[in-house]
This record gives structure tokens, C-alpha cells and sequence, in this order.
């Protein structure tokens, strides 16, 4: 399992895209082409991205343009969640104990 949270995981996914920008299927097939352990795992963990873009306040859905055809709506990070991924440092946070 790749030690990135789910948050991290769609945070790459959304920087890595030109437009800073990604439709739910783009995160998708973003995590499962650059993390082989998604492409093979069925265990719900869309599920879990869902559940962490609709709950998690660092991202923010956009409308479609209406001159831009396809289904569902993009995804971008909220500017005042981009210091959390600092230097491109997404790897999850150590606890303490």
C-alpha cells in the first residue's frame, strides 16, 4: 500500500493536471495508473475517495463551462489548503505516540 493518504492521493492528482483541475473519473484513473496497488485492489477505495472529496474542505467542486461537454463536475484544492502539500511533500503525516 502506498503511504499516501486519500487526501494526498487526490491532491496529486488535481496538481498534476494542467488546469489544476480533474473530474472524479480523471482522479481515478490518475490513482490507479500511477499507484499499481489501486489498479489491483477492488477493496471500496473509490469509494473512499468520494468520501474524502465530498467531506474534506480542501476541495472544491466547479461547475462545468456549458461549452464543455462530459459528465460530472471538476475538482480543484482551495488556495488556502496548498501550504498543507508543501513542497510537494503529500506523504502522510508520522503519529505521535
Amino acid at each position: 500500500r502506498p503511504p499516501y493518504s486519500y487526501s494526498a492521493l487526490i491532491a496529486m492528482a488535481i496538481h498534476s493536471a494542467p488546469s489544476r483541475r480533474r473530474t472524479l473519473s480523471q482522479i481515478y484513473q490518475y490513482v490507479a495508473e500511477n499507484f499499481p496497488f489501486y489498479k489491483k485492489s477492488k477493496a471500496g477505495w473509490q469509494n473512499s475517495i468520494r468520501h474524502n472529496l465530498s467531506l474534506n474542505d480542501c476541495f472544491k467542486k466547479v461547475p462545468r463551462a456549458e461549452d464543455d461537454p462530459g459528465k460530472g463536475s471538476y475538482w480543484t484544492l482551495d488556495p488556502n489548503c496548498e501550504k498543507i502539500f508543501d513542497n510537494g511533500n503529500f506523504r502522510r503525516k508520522r503519529r505521535r505516540r
